[in-house]
């Protein structure tokens, strides 16, 4: 009896660490993206950047971090000096007892005075 509770506690501490291990990178990643956003609005506001050149920077910074997002769902708004950035994705993890889909959202809006 004690060497089943002790398999099943063993099994549970690998499930949960599996679980960790495969939830903690797109939860850092996301943390990256939210930098790097914040970084593109705040030099983009002095700049003649159009919204496709913003847009493709920040895309192209979220495929270095392996973030699965469109050009689509990078939506950049520019209004004088203010930029907008919007970035909604998921991130689909296949767990063999229930898959899990992480919805993450990044916004940032920098004004320039």
């Amino acid at each position: 009896m004690k060497t089943i509770k002790a398999l099943m506690g063993l099994g549970l501490l690998a499930a949960a660490v599996y679980v960790g291990w495969t939830m903690i990178p797109p939860y850092f990643s996301h943390y990256k993206l939210d930098d790097i956003i914040e970084d593109q609005a705040r030099m983009n506001t002095y700049t003649n950047k159009s919204e496709e050149q913003i847009r493709d920077a920040v895309f192209d910074k979220a495929k270095d971090l392996d973030i699965p997002v469109t050009r689509e769902q990078i939506v950049v708004s520019r209004a004088g000096q203010s930029v907008s950035i919007n970035v909604n994705y998921s991130v689909h993890l296949d767990y063999p007892v229930h898959p899990v889909d992480l919805q993450f959202h990044s916004e940032t809006r920098n004004r320039g005075y």
